[in-house]
């Protein structure tokens, strides 16, 4: 085989070999390659395949990020809570591996990170370090709606569920950009409650145009008296739905609308013949989050992340008690709200 890097966005065989691939997720089609470049100047994305007969056999995209503050590096693949390079076995994995540590000393990177799920037992390169610290909880939709619901806990969920049921809520798609300006607005008052910037809004304008008329992404609403309350963005590809985004007016949070939401989500996830329900990526370090995960009868393991060097994954597990990440929680937490969104476009300018 021989080793190539294309792109995306002009190779057509890459989503035809994307669609196929029974580890690959909606951030693996070339969509999201335009979704991040569009929306984010210090990243460029470099589609590193494994080619045989004229087609592609394997392949690990890299995105090279850069940044004055937190350095520059290879991230496969920023913002993606799941993500594995495309491969069917070792020898793939070895040659990818070979290739991506070339790339970096080519753009003069720092340092690889390489995010796997179900291809993080074929990651056997000694140059590559892991960290186990991010968690990942999932529903296995293979039983009746009922028996789902009957893992949930009962006065946590179940009780919430029903409460937000006798509300008066009312769900609905969001399809137009004014929908997803009412979940940005939502959204930016969640982030100034738990003192974290706000991803730019061309990042959600980017997704929904790119993925919405696939059908990859969707928006849900919960209104009451034609108010929207709370919302969430869902992923969708094969046999997977993942609920990425969640939102809510924090005066309205007695009538349960989260709750009746991801109920409402499963629901329809269920109908549609899809198998898993993601409930995203999460910090052992946020307990509510992880509890609030924990009761809905999720099952959880761990999101391996391999570093190269070794020494790079030092710390990764701290960041959130770090002196800059304190310092950025008290801004977002005191700043006006208006401030936020401009705020949050200046950090991001160094994430991913």
């Amino acid at each position: 085989m021989n080793t190539a890097i294309i792109d995306p966005l002009v190779d057509r065989r890459w989503d035809v070999f994307v669609e196929k691939h029974p580890m690959s997720w909606i951030c693996h089609l070339s969509g999201w390659k335009k979704v991040l470049e569009k929306s984010f100047n210090h990243m460029r994305g470099h589609y590193l395949v494994l080619l045989s007969n004229g087609g592609i056999k394997a392949a690990l995209p890299l995105f090279e990020v850069r940044s004055r503050i937190t350095g520059n590096r290879l991230v496969s693949i920023p913002f993606a809570t799941l993500f594995d390079p495309l491969v069917s076995g070792r020898d793939e994995m070895d040659e990818l591996l070979e290739s991506a540590v070339s790339l970096s000393r080519r753009l003069k990177t720092s340092y690889i990170e390489i995010r796997a799920f179900s291809s993080s037992s074929v990651v056997r390169d000694e140059r590559f370090g892991v960290q186990r610290f991010y968690k990942h909880h999932y529903l296995d939709l293979d039983t009746d709606l009922e028996g789902v619901r009957k893992t949930f806990d009962r006065t946590c969920v179940r009780q919430r569920i029903s409460r937000g049921q006798k509300s008066g809520l009312r769900v609905r798609a969001g399809e137009q950009e004014s929908d997803l300006l009412l979940f940005y607005s939502l959204y930016v008052k969640n982030r100034k409650r738990l003192g974290l910037p706000p991803q730019p809004y061309l990042f959600f304008r980017m997704l929904r145009e790119v993925f919405l008329p696939t059908k990859n992404i969707e928006i849900l609403l919960a209104e009451f008296g034609g108010m929207a309350i709370a919302g969430v963005i869902l992923f969708k590809f094969r046999n997977r739905v993942s609920i990425e985004f969640s939102v809510h007016d924090h005066a309205y949070r007695n009538m349960s609308a989260v709750p009746f939401l991801f109920w409402e989500a499963i629901k329809s996830s269920y109908r549609e013949g899809y198998e898993i329900l993601d409930f995203g990526r999460t910090s052992p370090a946020n307990k509510g989050l992880m509890d609030f995960k924990r009761r809905w009868g999720t099952k959880v393991t761990d999101i391996p992340h391999f570093y190269c060097p070794p020494s790079a994954s030092h710390g990764r597990g701290n960041r959130e008690s770090s002196i800059l990440t304190r310092a950025v929680k008290v801004i977002c937490n005191k700043a006006p709200e208006f401030i936020l969104p401009g705020f949050g476009r200046l950090c991001y300018r160094h994430l991913g």
